[in-house]
Order: structure tokens, then sequence, then C-alpha cells
């Protein structure tokens, strides 16, 4: 017997399961981009929209990042970001292709952002090859330079060649707290911690300072805030 339709299993309250994680009934499917559109990347607010392109993939397009964005942040955290500007949500479940395109070095990463409340305040997750007091962990910048809040860490992640895709989820959940990230085992985090400074914001994709690409952007909710506008003032 084949599953039901996703859309069916919302409209009669049926939870589905997304890679290994159970998406909660309450929550919709509130933004899908895989990039088969040249228009899609109108969808994003940059800190240097110069830093940003479409590549040519194999079925559409993805996001990418090729140089460092001039952008000064008010506290010391990552320059390289590209927000979606229609999505401010609270709890939510987000999935993604990764793809970096850098050299291998300690600190080689890609990172997605959230709980975005201005260039000041947000949580970012940074994916690296290997952990340290600036790497690879969950951070918060809160009118300061960033702070790692991570609980529960692993030893690194293998990002391989330069053309390799991975799968990575992050679930952020108000009632308890939680954070969780998963980099292509969509069944044990990489990394997780509880936090609760900020509860709704944007959602963006980017680097501290290394290149990659993004694309096959999924992300559910139980609700949607109403987005800011000219996040950056740019």
């Amino acid at each position: 017997m084949k599953p039901l339709p996703t859309l069916l299993m919302l409209c009669f309250g049926i939870s589905f399961s997304l890679l290994g994680q159970d998406i909660p009934n309450s929550y919709s499917l509130i933004y899908e981009q895989d990039f088969t559109e040249k228009e899609a990347i109108d969808e994003f607010e940059m800190t240097d929209q110069r830093a940003w392109d479409l590549t040519v993939e194999k079925a559409g397009y993805a996001l990418a990042i090729s140089q460092q964005s001039d952008y000064s942040p008010p506290f010391r955290s990552p320059f390289n970001i590209a927000m979606i500007k229609s999505v401010s949500v609270g709890s939510f479940i987000l999935e993604a292709d990764l793809q970096q395109t850098g050299k291998e070095y300690g600190h080689r990463d890609l990172c997605i952002f959230f709980g975005m409340k201005d260039p000041a305040n947000f949580y970012y997750t940074h994916i690296a090859s290997k952990p340290d007091p600036h790497a690879h962990n969950i951070f918060l910048v809160n009118d300061a330079p960033r702070v790692a809040i991570g609980k529960k860490i692993n030893g690194g992640i293998n990002w391989g060649s330069t053309e390799q895709w991975h799968k990575v989820k992050v679930i952020r959940n108000l009632e308890d707290h939680s954070i969780k990230v998963y980099f292509d085992d969509m069944t044990t985090p990489i990394m997780e911690t509880t936090d609760n400074h900020f509860n709704i914001g944007h959602i963006g994709f980017g680097t501290f300072d290394d290149i990659g690409k993004f694309d096959n952007i999924k992300i559910w909710a139980p609700d949607q805030i109403k987005p800011s506008k000219n996040f950056f003032g740019n």
C-alpha cells in the first residue's frame, strides 16, 4: 500500500515522517524552495547581495555563497547570511541539502540561522569539521559576540569532497526550549541544547567565512509570524 500523500495526511490530522523524524500533526509545510527558477534568489535578503548567486546543478539551481561578504556585524558573528524574507517562526523543523565547497581545515563550515530578531540577536548552528570554542556548536548572539551554548556536541563532521551534498535538519521546540541539529543521520543529533533567549525569528543560511551551496529547503511549523522588512538595512 502506498503512503498517503502529505496533503491528505495534513487534512486528516495525521502525523507523517521526515527522514526518521515525526512531524507533529499541528505543523504544516510553510516554506519549500528547490531553486528550479532563477527568481528564487529574490526570496532572500543577504548581508551582501554581491557575494551570493545561483549555480547550475543537475536539477535546476542551488543558492551559493562564493566570496566573503562586505559586511560588518554589530558583534563578532558570521559575515555571510542569506535570510528568507517571508519566514518568521517559533517552533519549526527545517530540512535542507548543504554542500561545502571550500578547503578542508578545522573550521570548514556552513551555518543555519534561526530565531533571528535583528542583526545582533539570533541563534546559529556552525557545522564544521572539528569542534572548539568557536566552531561546530550552537551559538547565541545576544547583543554581544557569539557564545557557544551546545550541551551535547559530537566530534565534528566530514564534509568530504567539494561536490558532495549532505542532508541537514534543525529542530527548534519552544515548549521545552530544545534545539537539535542532525547531519546525514536523521535519528541521532550531532549537537543539541536548550535555550529560551529568542522565541520567534527569521531563518537563514550561510557561513562564517567560507563558501558553499544550499538547496531543497523545507520548513514545517505550527504557525508563522509576520516577517520583518529590510532586516540588514541594505
